[in-house]
C-alpha cells in the first residue's frame, strides 16, 4: 500500500506507522486520511497485535495542523474537515489494537491531539506537549478540550488551553500525560517491548479493556460497570479465557490464540 505523508511496514505482530512530511509532519486532509487508510490495513492484517505510531523526522513528532492548508479551505468546508479529523481520533482511541505513541521532539496542536488518542505515550526528554491554538485565536478542533481534561484534570488543561503554553516531557508525566520518559535514542527499543509484552496477552481482552475504558469514560460510574459486566461476561466464554485460568493453575505461560 502506497503513501504519500507516512509509511506502513509489518514486523511479524508489530505494524509500524511512521509519520513523513517533511519537515514537521503538519497535519493536512490528506495525511488524515492515508492514517485512517494505515488503520484500515492494520485492522485487516490478522497477525497484528500492537500499534506503534512514530515520527520519520528527529525534529518533531508532530508540530501540529498544517496551517497553511488550513487557510484555503472555504469556510463551510471547515466543519467538515474538524469532524473528519474528529472521526479518525476517535477511531484510535477505539482501536481494536494498543497504540503507542513514541514523542521526540514537539507535539503540538492537532499533533498532541493525535497523540492523546492514542492509547499509550513514551516521550524523550527532547519532547513537548501542549495546545497553542489560542495563540492563533482559535481553539483545538480535534479533540483537545475534551481529551486532555480527562487525562490531565480540568485545572492544569484549562491553563494549558487558555495559555497556549507548552510543558516538557517531564511535567507531562508528572501530569500523567505519558506513560514513560527515556532517552531519544531508547525510544523505538521501549515501544517494542511494550508492545512485545502486550502481543502475548489475550487479544479479546485487549480488545474488551480498549472499548470498555474508551466508552465507559463518558458514561455514569454504573452505566460503565455494567459495560464492564457485559464485556467480562464477553470475554470469560473464550477459549483463551479458559487458557488463561488453566496455565495459571499450572504454574504454566498461557499461549493466547484469539479464539
Amino acid at each position: 500500500m502506497n503513501f504519500k505523508n507516512l509509511n506502513l511496514v509489518f514486523d511479524g505482530y508489530l505494524a509500524i506507522i511512521t509519520m513523513d512530511r517533511p519537515p514537521v509532519n503538519a497535519l493536512n486532509e490528506e495525511t488524515l486520511t492515508e492514517l485512517g487508510r494505515a488503520l484500515d490495513a492494520i485492522k485487516a492484517n490478522e497477525e497484528a497485535r500492537a500499534v506503534i505510531l512514530k515520527s520519520a523526522s528527529p525534529r518533531a513528532f508532530i508540530a501540529g495542523a498544517d496551517i497553511f492548508s488550513f487557510i484555503r479551505i472555504p469556510e463551510g468546508e471547515v466543519e467538515s474537515l474538524i469532524r473528519k479529523g474528529q472521526g479518525l481520533f476517535d477511531a484510535i482511541e477505539a482501536f481494536p489494537l494498543p497504540i503507542i505513541a513514541t514523542v521526540n521532539g514537539p507535539c503540538l496542536g492537532g499533533g498532541c491531539e493525535l497523540a492523546l488518542a492514542c492509547h499509550l505515550r513514551i516521550a524523550s526528554e527532547k519532547a513537548r506537549f501542549g495546545q497553542p491554538e489560542i495563540n492563533l485565536g482559535i481553539i483545538p478542533g480535534w479533540g483537545g478540550t475534551q481529551r486532555l481534561p480527562r487525562l490531565i484534570g480540568r485545572t492544569r488543561a484549562l491553563e494549558l488551553l487558555l495559555t497556549g503554553d507548552s510543558i516538557d516531557s517531564g511535567e507531562a508525566y508528572n501530569l500523567g500525560l505519558v506513560n514513560r520518559i527515556v532517552a531519544a535514542e531508547d525510544l523505538d527499543r521501549e515501544a517494542r517491548n511494550i508492545a512485545a509484552r502486550l502481543a502475548q496477552q489475550a487479544p479479546r481482552a485487549i480488545k474488551a479493556i480498549i472499548r470498555t475504558v474508551a466508552k465507559g469514560g463518558t458514561l455514569p460510574l454504573r452505566e460503565g460497570q455494567a459495560l464492564e459486566a457485559e464485556a467480562f461476561v464477553e470475554v470469560f466464554a473464550t477459549e483463551d479465557a479458559r487458557e488463561g485460568i488453566r496455565a495459571f493453575l499450572e504454574k504454566k505461560k498461557p499461549v493466547f490464540k484469539n479464539r
